[in-house]
């Protein structure tokens, strides 16, 4: 009876094992969930041998109790699982990133850590067209030449001459 012990205590531990590996080495939601579950089934058979070697019903109880919170997060997870995949297209456990809290850094892979953090560049100001009869503010020095031109008094745009016989020259 002992050497059964041992060996169902053995298996129990070896499922738990291979659930945890494959929990912490995987990126994909089915297999981390499918790990999650080997490591239930770990977890109830050594509940089971201990109630076995200690001739009492606890063990077999906790296992029920275990299989149905199992039975539960298997729905939940894949409830949620089909959600995330409708909206990203993707099982990559990555993409749950995404849903972090808003003040919350994203998080940095291994590989990533050693380069540093990608600084988008600095969006190029463009000068703005203003309304009519508004001179605007000089912001900037090379701004100038559109500030003297948009504020010449003659009236005369500075892209082209305002009178007929300069514009069919120019033509």
């Amino acid at each position: 009876m002992t050497g059964d012990v041992e060996r169902y205590l053995a298996v129990g531990a070896l499922l738990f094992v291979l659930g945890a590996l494959g929990f912490f080495t995987r990126r994909n939601l089915i297999v981390m969930m499918l790990s999650a579950e080997m490591m239930l089934h770990g977890v109830s058979l050594t509940l089971v041998t201990f109630s076995r070697a200690h001739q009492n019903l606890e063990g077999q109880a906790f296992t029920i109790f275990i299989l149905t919170v199992a039975a539960c997060e298997a729905g939940l997870a894949l409830s949620i699982i089909l959600a995330l995949y409708r909206q990203t297209n993707s099982l990559d456990v990555e993409l749950w990133s995404e849903l972090r809290e808003a003040d919350l850094p994203p998080p940095m892979a291994a590989e990533d850590a050693a380069e540093p953090p990608y600084v988008p560049p600095t969006p190029r100001r463009f000068p703005r067209l203003t309304p009519a009869g508004v001179v605007p503010n000089i912001r900037e020095p090379r701004d100038h030449q559109i500030v003297d031109d948009a504020a010449n008094p003659t009236g005369e745009t500075p892209a082209g001459p305002t009178r007929t016989e300069e514009f069919y020259k120019s033509v």
